[in-house]
């Protein structure tokens, strides 16, 4: 296996830039996911890895070796395409077996490699089955294959899961995070699911406008975001965000209400902010004080109850795990844990 070093890669179509210098190192043996949302960059960058797109300037390095001018199929890398990408014509075991057949592999060696894969992918009993006659989640289990038995220096994910129903996701995931586990391979995973990333990776690289807005591993994301984008984009439901002004020890909202909140060392009175607190981290107020919110809708969903309600005009949304018979149009009252609040300048963005 091997590290991928990206070194101020810039990607440009003409005249409109895609990626706009991007820096990030992937150790060895690591799973690091790639997220956000359409059009961020994120494929690209994928692709420029595997040599499928050109970069326009930077470096990439597989190893110690700079592959800017490396041909895809000299770059040592397996790749796992969101389509499968199989051939239509060929069996499960004539598709998992074709690279090492172009490569004149000694026919003992193949066999071996392909059932040693379809082995750890269950995929033995399907071996001479066309792609026709595979479910989705079997179909992507032969793509996965055929990248196996490569024994790349690098695995390449893009969007493997997005064709797939909800609860074969589910599955699937845990079978790529598993097989990771049991192969110790580098890879690099594209996906635009955010419970993707945060239940598969060993750091996430959240992009945005073809920029890298903050890497680390998704608790450190999660309890800790930069910014408002990545506050926002982790997390399911995403953090609420009430707009206000900061004084001393609050947020006083536009209707007055004040939020209490640690304030020592953020900011200076006056200073337009933003508050945030997520959705599971609330909970009513044992003795009716708190911040009033009035219910709008209540989503039962059997772990927990999903409330959608408004304070000071703003949406905010609260989950409880205990079970609450509210009704729309209900005020409620709601606090937190202090640690668990996050304060952002409303400027900028970036957390205080």
């Amino acid at each position: 296996m091997s590290s991928v070093t990206i070194r101020g890669v810039k990607k440009k179509y003409g005249a409109m830039a895609v990626l706009h210098g991007i820096d990030l190192e992937i150790r060895d043996r690591e799973f690091v996911v790639l997220v956000g949302p359409s059009g961020c960059g994120k494929s690209t960058l994928l692709r420029m890895i595997a040599g499928l797109e050109s970069i326009s300037s930077g470096d990439i390095l597989i190893g110690d070796r700079v592959v800017n001018d490396v041909p895809a199929k000299a770059r040592d890398i397996a790749m796992v395409f969101q389509n499968y990408a199989l051939y239509p014509h060929m069996s499960v075991y004539e598709n998992m077996s074709f690279s090492l057949r172009l490569k004149r592999m000694a026919k003992e060696m193949i066999d071996r490699k392909v059932r040693e894969a379809a082995e750890i992918l269950n995929l033995s009993t399907y071996l001479e089955r066309s792609p026709r006659q595979l479910s989705g989640g079997q179909r992507q289990r032969v793509a996965m294959g055929r990248a196996l038995v490569r024994d790349a220096q690098v695995f390449l994910f893009d969007e493997p899961l997005s064709n797939l129903d909800a609860k074969l996701r589910v599955v699937m995931r845990t079978e790529i995070k598993a097989l990771h586990q049991r192969l110790q391979t580098t890879s690099v995973y594209v996906t635009h699911d955010q419970i993707e990333a945060m239940t598969m990776a060993d750091r996430i690289v959240v992009m945005n406008a073809g920029k890298i807005e903050q890497i680390g591993t998704p608790l450190e994301l999660y309890d800790t975001p930069a910014n408002l984008f990545v506050a926002d984009f982790i997390g399911s439901p995403s953090m609420n965000f009430l707009r206000g002004t900061l004084e001393p020890g609050a947020v006083v909202l536009a209707d007055g209400s004040r939020v209490p909140v640690e304030t020592t060392g953020r900011g200076a009175a006056g200073q337009k902010v933003v508050f945030g607190i997520r959705p599971e981290h609330l909970s009513l107020s044992s003795d009716g004080t708190g911040l009033a919110a009035e219910v709008e809708v209540v989503e039962p969903t059997g772990a927990n109850i999903q409330v959608y309600a408004r304070v000071a005009g703003m949406p905010l949304c609260a989950v409880f795990t205990e079970r609450h018979d509210f009704r729309p149009g209900q005020t409620i009252h709601l606090a937190w844990p202090g640690r668990n609040a996050h304060l952002f300048d409303a400027a900028s963005g970036q957390r205080l």
